[in-house]
């Protein structure tokens, strides 16, 4: 018997899923060995179409969102069980099916499984976004969020019209009004983002843990029976080769 062959397959073994109702995710997509996944603006466009298509299907509600060259992060809440792997699913085929016919092309256009971490709404939630929305700033692709046309910043922050966007209860809470609402979450703005809630959100999706209180994640934990933090008892951890960004 190859026990470490056995031993490496059992390490590799893939987490199981969070499939929990009601609770915001916040999801990560690459393209496979950081090629482009997005080529012309159409391509934007049409991914977004199929997003909405998908959501409406499985009920799954988008807050935010930002589609990089290589890259997708979104915050979604699924309103069933499933919700978000039968959401990726159907996005994923639609836009791939799409992708392949558009440029003639085969082969894997994503790098593998798609990364997800559960969002603690309170004192989180509205981190979450701005991490995602910030995204194109901290890339150098511009100055300030509202240059980027590929996010979900111009409806959070502008009230621009966007059919994808589902605000959650905590956005909804900034405001009485729409202009309320985007004032107050473009405030939100002036302030950077703390590097250790940076690390935290980064280090949360990338290995597919929960971002939260102590007493969040101890309530998930007694959900779904498994540990959801860094470095504790549990199946071993392998680095994917590959999957160290910077973003």
């Amino acid at each position: 018997m190859d026990v470490s062959k056995n031993l490496k397959e059992s390490m590799m073994a893939r987490k199981p899923r969070y499939n929990l109702v009601g609770i915001p995710q916040h999801v990560i997509q690459r393209g496979n060995n950081r090629e482009p996944c997005f080529y012309s603006q159409e391509d934007y466009a049409a991914y977004l179409e199929f997003a909405k298509i998908a959501a409406d299907k499985v009920a799954c509600h988008l807050h935010a969102y930002v589609l990089m060259t290589n890259h997708v992060h979104m915050l979604i809440t699924p309103w069933q069980e499933q919700g978000i792997p039968a959401f990726m699913q159907s996005l994923g085929k639609r836009y791939v099916q799409y992708i392949n016919k558009t440029y003639q092309r085969t082969g894997t256009l994503w790098e593998g499984r798609y990364k997800a971490s559960l969002v603690d709404s309170n004192g989180y939630m509205l981190s979450c976004m701005r991490y995602i929305e910030l995204n194109p700033v901290r890339a150098n692709m511009v100055e300030v969020p509202s240059e980027y046309r590929w996010s979900s910043y111009g409806y959070n922050a502008v009230n621009m019209d966007n059919k994808n966007i589902t605000p959650h209860p905590l956005y909804l809470e900034l405001g009485v009004t729409e202009k309320e609402r985007c004032f107050v979450y473009r405030e939100l703005f002036r302030d950077k983002i703390d590097n250790e809630l940076l690390h935290d959100i980064r280090n949360s999706v990338n290995q597919d843990l929960v971002l939260g209180r102590d007493d969040f994640k101890d309530k998930i934990e007694g959900m779904i029976n498994r540990t959801v933090r860094k470095g504790m008892p549990g199946r071993p951890c392998v680095k994917e080769a590959g999957s160290i960004y910077y973003y």
